[in-house]
């Protein structure tokens, strides 16, 4: 899948598929604290006991713990605490989690998954790849967490990462203090975080970007507040950056809610790149409602991109059922372009459905370029019937 896989997704797939490793898009992972406020110094371990499970914390390792409950409200608390670190410290909460089988961890760099079932120890310090996702699903639990625990790391009198995981997550701090509050509110959470996100930020490459951490972290809260959130960063009038990435989003984290938000982007959002993007975002998505509007843009889209896109992500998802919208466009659109890529998309899919359609275009479609375009994937398919197919053509 040379050149023409390129072409027909994988500028947006490979920029999706960093996006997805640095989650599964970019951001942040790696992580808190636990335990109760206990002796130790830098080697310390702080075990998981009741009273820590009970408020929400993870299991730390290698650094000291002290509690304490908000009292005058989230953000007030996160911002005294940090004004007042000149040296490097932790500070984390736990929220309830957005419903799903969603497991958020550090990435390769900060820690492990055993056998996909526990995450860590996830180090906070001392990670080159800064901003780095796990996001496991599937194979991890029947059910998934109840919290997402939300870290800070604050020096010299700001705040410098956000960290956002699972809360079966064991961490190791580092050797470093770490600040646990009880009592966090979801809808001030979400509040406080979106303060944290900046479109220009977007923008940069590479490095810690507090802008990914808290728009992950606000997509994994299971309160209404996150929906509310998406909503105003994938407004028409945003940036392009904010909008692609809050799309990511609501269909990586958002269930239903997230692809009717997905759905009005993908009818009004002004950006033929946008609404490309988003088209992959509804392919991640678990709600079923989202093939039917990835099958609706590859019809009616005005942008032969998008419709393009959108018959990539179909195939990579939908199997059997973009079958009669794929091969609809190869006999109906008019882009030629668009023709090539539901070639492409036919590729695709498993080979018991997509080589026999993949012969039938080289065979009888009146358009030299995509009867072209057809036997070139037959011909990387390896498949017996393709063979038998180019023995047939050369021997007549």
């Amino acid at each position: 899948m040379n050149a023409m896989h390129r072409g027909c997704g994988m500028g947006i797939r490979q920029a999706w598929t960093s996006f997805a490793s640095f989650l599964r898009v970019a951001g942040a992972v790696s992580f808190l604290l636990a335990g109760f406020a206990m002796a130790g110094g830098a080697n310390a371990q702080t075990p998981q006991t009741e009273t820590a499970k009970a408020a929400g914390m993870p299991q730390i390792e290698n650094g000291k713990v002290e509690q304490r409950q908000v009292k005058a409200g989230l953000a007030q608390e996160v911002d005294a605490w940090a004004a007042a670190s000149q040296q490097a410290r932790w500070l984390g909460y736990s929220v309830p989690a957005v419903n799903g089988d969603h497991r958020m961890c550090c990435g390769d760099s900060g820690g492990d998954w055993n056998g996909g079932r526990a995450c860590g120890p996830c180090r906070l310090e001392g990670v080159k790849s800064g901003n780095s996702y796990n996001l496991q699903s599937g194979n991890v639990k029947l059910e998934g967490p109840s919290n997402l625990v939300v870290l800070f790391r604050a020096e010299g009198g700001k705040i410098g990462k956000i960290r956002a995981l699972s809360e079966e997550c064991v961490l190791d701090a580092g050797g470093l203090r770490v600040t646990w509050l009880t009592g966090a509110k979801p809808a001030e959470s979400v509040k406080l975080l979106e303060r944290f996100v900046d479109s220009k930020e977007l923008d940069e490459r590479g490095g810690e970007r507090l802008s990914r951490g808290a728009l992950a972290a606000i997509a994994m809260h299971g309160d209404s507040s996150a929906d509310q959130a998406l909503a105003v960063f994938t407004a028409p009038d945003k940036p392009e950056s904010l909008r692609k990435e809050a799309a990511f989003w609501s269909g990586e984290a958002r269930g239903a809610t997230g692809v009717q938000l997905l759905k009005r982007m993908a009818k009004e959002d002004p950006s033929s790149d946008v609404r490309a993007h988003v088209s992959f975002a509804l392919s991640i998505s678990s709600d079923g409602n989202a093939i039917d509007e990835m099958i609706r843009m590859a019809h009616e889209d005005t942008s032969g991109h998008v419709r393009g896109q959108a018959l990539f992500w179909l195939a990579e998802k939908a199997g059997k059922k973009a079958s009669s919208t794929i091969t609809g466009a190869i006999d109906n659109d008019p882009d030629t372009e668009v023709k090539k890529k539901a070639v492409f998309a036919l590729s695709q899919m498993p080979k018991e459905d997509g080589v026999p359609k993949l012969i039938q275009v080289a065979e009888k479609n009146r358009n030299p370029e995509v009867r072209k375009q057809a036997m070139f994937w037959l011909g990387q398919s390896n498949d017996p019937r393709a063979l038998e197919f180019f023995e047939n053509v050369l021997t007549k």
